[in-house]
């Protein structure tokens, strides 16, 4: 029986997201007939070599965020030579950072959004691109930090007395319409989702995890140009950054005059989240895939050293 670790937790800001998707997937791979220890990961590096001592024959990760999905943890498993699922250290640590993840994509010809990279203090003097736009940590998931100065509201002042994400901001145009995300299993695009959130402007941190902060339609009923061209992007996106394993793409879809609108590629994330309300387990479910299979597959596909 093949022995898998499942690493949950971590000390990001994602910690508790983590641990309920840590706990799905040992469920879901104990179901799936794998031999499964799910291990809590701490600051304590020292006891998680010693959680992975005997190896393994693989460890599913599934930590979010910083040290989790940025080539840190990555990088200890390749020194260990452990195959791991999902993306290995360059493609985690280039998707994890706004900045160099959209540069590619412009360079691959992807569509990006208007914005640039400041230092924070420099809000509190002027508004760095016109109205509307969005403040967003370089390198943070989840909508963490993630803020929309509006006309008239002044939380320039607000988001740089509260910014604890490094001296650094993306800043971006803020664009209209819906919010719509792709996932990525190897080489096949799933579907398109059009995700609602309930209760706010935004697909917000709140939103994504908490019950009924947002619903989600799957498959999206958008244009047909559009859905094409989304699941175009998303996996060419995960071919430019040299992912494995599954990802997900996010998309803001301006069709405020009609459609078809704008399609604009806002990120890509290596480490899709596996919790009641993800929306990756929607897609594969929707297509025949269930969540124990899905996670089986990553497993099959765990590797290291790329």
């Amino acid at each position: 029986m093949t022995k898998v670790a499942v690493l949950h937790g971590g000390i990001s800001n994602e910690r508790e997201v983590s641990l309920s998707s840590g706990r799905q997937v040992a469920a879901a791979l104990r179901e799936a007939g794998f031999d499964v220890d799910l291990i809590d990961v701490t600051d304590d590096l020292a006891a998680l070599l010693t959680a992975l001592t005997p190896k393994p024959d693989a460890v599913f990760n599934a930590l979010h965020g910083r040290f989790g999905e940025d080539g840190a943890i990555q990088g200890v498993l390749d020194w260990l030579d452990i195959p791991y699922t999902h993306s290995g250290v360059r493609a985690s640590a280039v998707a994890m950072n706004k900045e160099s993840a959209k540069a590619i994509f412009a360079a691959a010809g992807l569509p990006v959004a208007i914005g640039a990279v400041i230092p924070v203090e420099d809000l509190a003097a002027a508004d760095p691109i016109p109205l509307p736009y969005v403040i967003k940590p370089v390198s943070e998931g989840s909508s963490v930090g993630v803020s929309i100065v509006r006309a008239g509201d002044n939380r320039r002042a607000e988001v740089v007395q509260t910014w604890r994400y490094g001296p650094m901001a993306m800043v971006e145009e803020f664009i209209p319409g819906r919010e719509l995300t792709v996932g990525v299993m190897g080489d096949r695009a799933l579907a398109v989702t059009d995700i609602i959130a309930d209760a706010g402007m935004f697909y917000d941190y709140e939103s994504k995890y908490s019950d009924g902060g947002s619903h989600h339609i799957v498959p999206a009923a958008i244009h047909s140009d559009i859905y094409a061209q989304a699941m175009d992007v998303a996996l060419r996106a995960h071919k430019a950054l040299g992912c494995r394993g599954a990802s997900r793409s996010d998309f803001r879809y301006d069709d405020t005059r009609g459609e078809p609108g704008r399609l604009v590629l806002l990120e890509l994330n290596t480490q899709p989240g596996l919790t009641p309300t993800s929306l990756l387990p929607e897609q594969a479910a929707h297509l025949g895939i269930s969540f124990s299979r899905l996670c089986a597959w990553m497993v099959e596909h765990a590797s290291c050293r790329e």
